[in-house]
């Protein structure tokens, strides 16, 4: 029970964790944990294409009142209710919104626990269509044999491939990764 309690802690520890174990709780306890998933991923996905959203998240210059109403609208043209529209006003009353996509990730780590799910951190170059997703999701189911979620980060850093964690085990396929190796085994040859 100890070792199940130590891979638990890193999901709900910190603020976020806070937050979104609270979320969850409260969307478990109302049969709407997928849904509140569902309208947290889009949230995500709305901040992450969305330079003026990602301002209006992390700028401490805007008033909670701001943020609040702006909030109000955006999630209103996407078409998010519910609870995960009244947790993301809550966030944003609290002075918290820019800590909002951490508490998503947090849910999604909460969600796939709760589910048995495996979550994999999916590093690539520029963001994925939904068939590359598809792709990468059942190339992780077939080698676990389980469920797997994806947690996608863009860093165009990496220039072009792409670099998958799943629990302890990393496989790094990224086209920097593999120049650099190059470049190294070209020095020990020079």
């Amino acid at each position: 029970m100890a070792q199940t309690r130590r891979s638990e802690e890193p999901i709900v520890s910190g603020m976020a964790g806070r937050y979104a174990n609270a979320l969850f709780e409260l969307a478990r306890d109302n049969d709407a944990v997928d849904a509140v998933k569902a309208d947290l991923d889009r949230f995500d996905g709305l901040i992450a294409q969305s330079p003026d959203l990602q301002r209006l998240v992390r700028s401490p210059v805007f008033s909670a009142d701001e943020q609040a109403r702006a909030l109000t609208a955006v999630l209103a043209k996407a078409g998010i209710g519910g609870l995960a529209a009244q947790f993301l006003k809550v966030v944003a009353s609290n002075r918290r919104l820019f800590a909002a996509r951490d508490m998503v990730r947090a849910y999604r780590a909460l969600v796939a626990r709760h589910k048995g799910e495996l979550t994999a951190q999916v590093t690539v170059a520029e963001t994925l269509s939904e068939a590359h997703r598809a792709a990468i999701t059942d190339a992780l189911k077939s080698v676990t044999g389980k469920d797997v979620g994806l947690d996608v980060k863009v860093d165009p850093a990496i220039v072009g491939g792409l670099v998958v964690k799943l629990g302890s085990r990393m496989v790094d396929g990224s086209l920097r990764t593999k120049l650099n190796s190059i470049k190294h085994a070209m020095k020990e040859v020079g």
